[in-house]
């Protein structure tokens, strides 16, 4: 397993991350408990986790991933081995039920959120905090076309947002934090608050990142690159589509896109165009397309890690498998090939 450094820290993580997000939904607690000793054993040492999951979010689960990772970390005693994340849930999203229904990123929610996720995680502190979308109107979650809204102002400003941070990380509570879903505006606008206030930097970026929505490469990557805040890429296999197993309307049993009819950010006509030629283009090499989805992903140089997420243990065994492989010249050419002909098909 390759280590990468997590933006300008100390702290190397591995370049596949553990997803969580399917842990108390799909996955019960023993799977997330087998999942995390299998992860370990093959080097994985990053684990990300969100206070909402696991996903689809519902009033009666929510937490109940970090609290299998908390009886995980209670019975395992293995704090040390892992780099540990987790993210607070911005405003919308039907969160009604989530801090009375207030997620902004005031001072106090913030508090809130972290001492929360501290006490179902059963553990002192949280390495990498994010916020998991902007708490304002822009661009996220497949949106386009960006559209100035009519009020301007912030329902909190970053400043405070950024200061409360400041004292979560002064406190010991959180080691360092990142952003999710977010613009370059919005990246750089906390780097400059950063800088300008002496307040603690962000280290990472976790958006989507895969074959059919490579759309972190128009502005964000050069960020990465040259303010060392590095990709944490999610939904690597667009939600299952890259495997190939849900062309032609297959919907397999216990899928996600067959459990869940909200998850279709992938299935647009054109994504299916795309993904149908991905996967000709893995078989006519002799690969696993899921694996040659998430090789390509691995191999770009603003990624920091890729998030893999897995319902059993063979999906989990293949997905980590990927961090070995490296993809031949012509496997790259017909992948640029396609997206030329295919460009950002599912934003």
């Amino acid at each position: 397993m390759e280590y990468r450094q997590l933006g300008n820290t100390d702290i190397k993580v591995s370049k596949i991350c553990l997803g969580t997000m399917t842990w108390g939904e799909q996955n019960t607690e023993q799977d997330a408990h087998q999942q995390l000793d299998y992860a370990l054993d093959h080097g994985v040492n990053f684990i990300d986790a969100a206070e909402m999951y696991p996903v689809p979010p519902k009033a009666e689960t929510q937490g109940r991933t970090e609290e299998y990772i908390g009886t995980w970390l209670s019975k395992r005693g293995k704090r040390d081995d892992i780099v540990l994340a987790s993210k607070i849930a911005g405003p919308g999203n039907g969160l009604t039920y989530l801090r009375d229904g207030s997620t902004v990123f005031a001072r106090n929610q913030i508090i809130e959120a972290v001492d929360n996720s501290l006490r179902r995680l059963q553990t002192d502190y949280i390495d990498l905090y994010q916020l998991h979308w902007p708490a304002r109107q822009t661009n996220f979650f497949g949106r386009l076309g960006y559209k100035p809204p009519q009020n301007d102002e912030l329902p909190v400003p970053m400043e405070e947002t950024l200061k409360a941070l400041g004292e979560l990380v002064e406190a010991g509570k959180i080691r360092h934090i990142g952003v999710s879903n977010e613009t370059p505006w919005g990246v750089m606008k906390y780097l400059a608050i950063a800088e300008r206030l002496g307040l603690p930097r962000l280290v990472s970026v976790q958006n989507p990142y895969n074959l059919l929505n490579r759309t972190y490469e128009v502005g964000l990557a050069e960020v990465s690159h040259r303010e060392k805040v590095g990709l944490l890429a999610y939904s690597p296999l667009a939600f299952g589509v890259l495997s190939g197993k849900y062309l032609d309307g297959q919907r397999p049993d216990g899928a996600r896109l067959t459990l869940f009819e909200r998850f279709q950010r992938y299935t647009k006509p054109a994504g299916e165009a795309a993904t149908a030629k991905y996967v000709a283009l893995a078989r006519e090499h002799g690969l696993d397309p899921a694996q040659m989805a998430l090789a390509f992903v691995n191999e770009q140089g603003f990624l920091t890690s890729n998030i893999i997420g897995a319902t059993s243990l063979d999906q989990l065994r293949a997905n980590i498998d990927s961090a070995n492989l490296i993809l031949p010249e012509a496997v790259l050419e017909g992948i640029e090939a396609i997206h030329t002909e295919y460009p950002n098909p599912c934003p």
